[in-house]
This record gives structure tokens, sequence and C-alpha cells, in this order.
């Protein structure tokens, strides 16, 4: 059995504080397995974490997170270049083309209506959302019980006391990229952890403010 948290933001995401380094401490401290860094419209985070984790005895699952237009995010797992649409089914495509994982996030929580189309296209389904309130979580576990969908359940971590606060147990041992890929999809597990309390929002969005102003020229261009 492993424990993994496949949602984690770090300093690339403009609402998240955490440093590579910091994420693979505090990740061991917590005893996990595996994590993804999986930033907004950035694989540099994903990337700068592998590279930090060379050596450690922890697996770094490079992937981003996409706003997509008119629907809502989707994460590709897996994927080591930056998804350049915003386009739903064209974010897909570049996702397959890296041979990556689509998985929908927190599906009840800012996204519009998802279609039988989209479900088709959709690898894993996040059912618990350490972010999403409770009973939008229950209904992401309904959508993908509808759908026959695997579940994953991860942290959405923007600060380091909420990295594997929830996180998924997976049965096995993945000691690769490979295995972990396959196990996300084959194998049986549970889904740990709980809610996080409202006022993270309002701490990542402190976050974002203080790091916009940092970017802020004298003459107050950005």
């Amino acid at each position: 059995m492993i424990g993994i948290d496949l949602h984690i933001h770090s300093k690339y995401s403009s609402d998240s504080v955490l440093s590579p380094g910091t994420i693979i401490k505090k990740a061991k401290s917590e005893g996990l397995s595996a994590i993804a860094v999986i930033d907004h419209s950035s694989v540099s985070g994903a990337r700068e974490t592998l590279r930090e984790a060379s050596g450690d005895n922890i697996l770094v699952v490079p992937g981003t997170e996409i706003r997509t237009n008119g629907f809502g995010d989707l994460i590709g797992l897996f994927v080591y270049t930056r998804v350049a649409s915003t386009d739903l089914y064209e974010v897909i495509d570049e996702i397959r083309d890296q041979d990556g994982l689509v998985v929908l996030p927190h599906p009840l929580r800012s996204h519009s209506a998802v279609s039988r189309e989209i479900m088709d296209n959709v690898d894993v389904v996040e059912v618990l959302n350490g972010r999403t309130a409770r009973r939008k979580n229950i209904g992401a576990r309904q959508l993908a019980l509808l759908y026959d969908k695997p579940m994953l359940s991860g942290s959405d971590a923007h600060f380091g006391f909420e990295i594997g606060c929830v996180r998924t147990i997976l049965s096995g041992v993945s000691s690769s990229l490979e295995e972990l890929r396959k196990s996300l999809i084959e194998n049986d597990r549970m889904l740990v952890g709980r809610e996080s309390s409202p006022i993270v929002h309002v701490l990542s969005f402190g976050a974002e403010i203080i790091g916009r102003a940092k970017h802020v020229r004298p003459n107050g261009k950005i």
C-alpha cells in the first residue's frame, strides 16, 4: 500500500508559496510515496521538483492544471511539456499526445455541466478535493460512479500544512512512474482525509495579491 497526493501547487502557481524543496520535505515527513506538482498552465514547478527529488525515495509525477475555455479545469498527469491550448478537446489531445492521464478535478466546483462526451474523454475523476465543500465532493463521487471512472483524492495544497491532508492509498507498491500510472487506472484504492477550512482560500488570495505586488515595477506596470 502506498500513500499519494497528486494535487499540489508550487510557487509557479500565483496563489501558492511552496518551493519544490519544501514540497518534497513535507511530503516525506507525511509518509507519502508519490506526489504530483500541477501548477496552473505551467510545468516549471513539476520540472524543478523532479530535479530536487533526484536521489530521494519519493516519486514525483509531473503535471499541470489548465483552465479550459467554457468548461473549467482539467489536470494532465505524467505531462512534461506545457499545454498550450485552452480549448477543452485540444487540451485533452495535448495531454494524450504526451501519453498523460486526463484527470477531471473537483468537477462540481467551477465547471459547467459535465456531459457524457466529456466523461468519455476523462481517465480519472478527483472525487475528494481538500479545498472543495463536502457536498460537492459527494456529488463528484456520484458522477464517477455513474460513468464507472477510477477515483482520486488530492489535497489541492497551496501551503505546506495542506500536503497529505487528503491522499489516495493505492494497493500494491509502485516503484516507478510507469507502475504508478498503471495503478491509478487499475488498482484498488482508499480515499483518505477531510476537507480543509475555507480559510485556506483567503490565504491563497492573499498570497496571490502579494505575489503580484512583487512583480509590479515602480511605474505601476507589471
